[in-house]
C-alpha cells in the first residue's frame, strides 16, 4: 500500500513524496543505495588518549575491569587494538545485560526513558524529543533538537545502535536543502535547523515535517551551532562504526561543504573567530555572548578538525581543505593567545597600558583594566586556567563556561598544559563549579543592574538559574569525557555520584538552580532526554573509555603552538 507523505516547512514549501513506508523519498533511496556495501573507513586510527591516562585509568574504574582486558595469567592485555576496533560493544554493560541493570537500576531508568523519547517517521526512529514532561506546556519541547541529540546518539552508538543516528544525520541533511526564509529574509544555504517535529494525521495517513531554521525560535536568530554538531556527530558515526561510505556519499560531502562556506567566507573581520549574534548556540537567550563566544569557537575548532577528516580530496573537496588548514592555524593562535586566562595573564591584564596604537601594542584589544570584575581575583587558582567567554575591542568577558572549555579539551583546542590547568581550576573550584550538582553552565551568575542591562529584564535567566549560573546535568557527559582525556576519570567518577544521588530522584530536570545546584530549576521541564542521554553517556564512557575515540581529537603536532605576546612583529 502506497503512502502519500508531504514534508511541509513552516516557509510553505511543500514537498510531496510517494513511498512504500519507508522513512526515505525518493531522493534519499538514491542515497541509500550507495550505502549497500560499507567501505573501511579512512579516518584516523589513533588512540583516544596516552599510556598514561590509561594507566591512572585503571586504578579508578569499577573492578570489573571495564576497558582493559586481562588474561588469566593476571597480565594486562595492551589496550590499542581495543581502543581502535570500530563497533566494538563491551558485552556486560550494555543495556541488553540484565545483570548490568541489577547492579545499576537508575542505568535502566535512563534507558527506559530515553527509548519513550524517541522520534518516529514512516517507521523508523529519526532522533529524540527534547523532553517528556506532561506536567507541563510543550512549548518546542516536543521537537528533535541537533544539539539536543548529540548526547543520546552518542549514547545509541555506544551500545551498537547505529541505525537512528544515520537516520538522524541523513533527515537533517535533507531538511539542510529546504529554501529557508525568515520575514520576506533567505538566510544561507548551509544553515542546519536548530530543530524538527513530526506530525501524524491518522485521518489522512499522512506524516509531516516541520522544521525550525529560526523563524519560530525566541530572539529569531538561527542555531550557528547546529551545523557544527552535524559535522562532529558524522565523525562520531564514521569513527565508531568504521565506515566512511555514509561520510563519503556526494550528499553529505555537499552538506559539509554548505556549513563550510558559510563560517569560512572572507569578510572585513581581522579576527579567525566567528562572530555569533545572541542566542546562537546552547545559550539560546539574550546573556550577553554576543561577539565571539567561546562555545562558538571551540565548536568551529572542532567541526572544522572532523571535517578535515571527513572531507574527500577531489577538485571540490581540496579547496574546503586548504582553508581549513590555514583557519586551524589561526584559529588555534589567537585562542591560545588572546582567549587564555591563568594566574600571570591575568596580573598582566590588571597593568595593561590603553591606548596603545600600532603592531608594538601588548594590549592590542584595548581593554580597560578597570573593567576587571573584582570575582576574578578571587576565582582564579595559584594553579589552573582557563578559556575566558569572549574577546573583542574593548571586550572580555572573563565568564567561565563549561561548554566552550570541555570542547576545547576534547578538540585539542587546548594544549596539553592548558587542559591540565583547567581541570586544574575544575578541582579548585569544585563547590563554585560543580556544588551539589553537575555542571555550572557559566559561572558567575549577572545580577541586579548589570542583569538587567545584559538580559533585558528576562525572567527565566535570574541570577543562578537557566543559562544565568544554572546547573545543567547534560554537561556531566562533557565533564566526563575531557576527564578521561585529561587522565583524571576520579572527578569524573566524583561528579557522576553527584549525579546519581538526585537525578532520578527528581525526574531528571532540565536544570537546577541556585549557587550549588541545589534546587531544581523554576521553569525546568522534568525528564529532560539529554539529561537522561548525558547521564548515560557519562556512565558508560567511564566505565569503556574506548568510547573516547568517537569524540575526542587528539592534538596536532603540525598545529602551529601558541606564541608568547611580545611588543614587536620581529621577536
Amino acid at each position: 500500500m502506497s503512502l502519500n507523505v508531504t514534508d511541509v516547512s513552516q516557509n510553505g514549501s511543500n514537498k510531496s513524496l510517494e513511498t512504500s513506508g519507508s522513512i526515505f523519498g525518493f531522493e534519499d533511496l538514491d542515497i541509500l543505495k550507495s550505502l549497500d556495501r560499507p567501505r573501511p573507513v579512512q579516518i584516523e586510527r589513533q588512540r583516544s588518549f596516552d599510556e598514561r591516562s590509561f594507566s591512572e585509568l585503571s586504578s579508578c574504574l569499577s573492578p570489573r575491569g571495564f576497558g582493559r582486558n586481562a588474561d588469566n595469567s593476571g597480565h594486562v592485555i595492551d589496550h590499542h587494538e581495543y581502543v581502535s576496533s570500530p563497533c566494538r560493544r563491551s558485552g556486560f554493560n550494555t543495556p541488553r545485560s540484565d545483570g548490568y541493570f541489577e547492579s545499576f537500576p537508575m542505568v535502566a531508568e535512563a534507558w527506559e526513558a530515553l527509548r519513550r523519547s524517541l522520534v518516529y517517521f514512516r517507521g523508523q526512529p529519526i532522533g529524540t524529543i527534547a523532553a517528556i514532561d506532561n506536567a507541563a506546556e510543550e512549548l518546542n519541547y516536543d521537537q528533535v533538537f541537533v544539539r539536543d541529540f548529540v548526547p543520546s546518539a552518542l549514547a545509541f552508538l555506544m551500545n551498537g545502535e547505529e541505525e537512528i543516528v544515520k537516520n538522524f544525520l541523513l533527515k537533517t541533511l535533507r531538511l539542510q536543502s529546504w529554501e529557508k526564509r525568515i520575514d520576506q529574509f533567505k538566510l544561507g544555504e548551509g544553515v542546519m535547523p536548530a530543530s524538527f517535529k513530526v506530525l501524524h494525521d491518522p485521518v489522512r495517513n499522512t506524516e509531516t515535517v516541520i522544521a525550525d531554521f529560526g523563524e519560530s525560535a525566541i530572539g529569531r536568530v538561527a542555531p550557528v551551532d547546529s551545523g557544527f554538531w552535524w559535522i562532529i556527530l558524522l565523525r562520531a558515526y564514521t569513527k565508531h562504526t568504521g565506515d566512511s561510505s555514509l561520510a563519503e556519499l556526494p550528499e553529505c560531502q555537499k552538506g559539509m561543504r554548505l556549513i563550510l562556506s558559510l563560517c569560512l567566507s572572507e569578510g572585513f573581520d581581522t579576527f579567525p573567530t566567528l562572530l555569533c549574534a545572541d542566542g546562537c548556540s546552547m545559550i539560546d537567550r539574550r546573556m550577553g555572548v554576543y561577539g565571539y563566544p567561546i562555545e562558538i569557537q571551540a565548536l568551529f575548532f572542532m567541526a572544522l578538525r572532523c571535517a578535515l577528516l571527513l572531507l574527500k580530496h577531489d577538485v571540490a573537496g581540496k579547496e574546503f581543505v586548504d582553508k581549513i588548514a590555514n583557519r586551524l592555524h589561526a584559529l588555534s593562535f589567537h585562542m591560545r593567545s588572546y582567549f587564555w586566562l591563568d594566574l600571570k595573564q591575568l596580573n598582566d591584564i590588571y597593568r595593561y597600558k590603553t591606548e596603545e596604537y600600532s603592531h608594538t601594542a601588548v594590549n592590542k584589544f584595548n581593554v580597560m583594566p578597570d573593567s576587571l570584575p573584582d570575582w576574578v581575583f578571587d576565582f582564579m587558582p595559584t594553579r589552573g586556567g582557563y578559556f575566558i567567554g569572549n574577546v573583542s575591542p574593548a571586550k572580555m568577558d572573563f565568564r567561565w563556561f563549561c561548554l566552550g572549555n570541555c570542547v576545547a579539551i576534547l578538540s585539542s583546542l587546548a594544549t596539553p598544559e592548558q587542559s591540565a590547568a583547567i581541570m586544574d581550576l575544575i578541582e579548585s573550584r569544585w563547590e563554585e563549579l560543580v556544588g551539589e550538582m553537575p555542571l555550572k553552565i557559566c559561572y558567575p551568575a549577572i545580577e541586579n543592574h548589570e542583569w538587567r542591562i545584559v538580559t533585558g529584564y528576562d525572567p527565566k535567566n535570574t541570577r543562578w538559574s537557566y543559562h544565568n549560573g544554572g546547573s545543567w546535568p547534560v554537561l556531566l557527559w562533557l565533564l566526563t569525557a575531557a576527564c578521561i582525556k585529561t587522565g583524571r576519570p576520579q572527578i569524573a567518577r566524583r561528579a557522576i555520584e553527584l549525579a546519581e544521588s538526585r537525578l532520578s530522584k527528581d525526574h531528571w530536570p532540565e536544570y537546577y538552580d541556585g549557587k550549588l545546584g541545589r534546587f531544581i530549576g523554576k521553569q525546568a521541564r522534568k525528564y529532560q532526554t539529554w539529561s537522561v542521554a548525558g547521564y548515560l553517556v557519562a556512565k558508560m564512557m567511564l566505565e569503556d573509555p574506548s568510547h573516547l575515540g568517537m569524540i575526542s581529537l587528539e592534538e596536532d603536532k603540525q598545529m602551529k603552538p601558541a606564541l608568547k605576546r611580545c611588543a614587536s612583529w620581529t621577536c
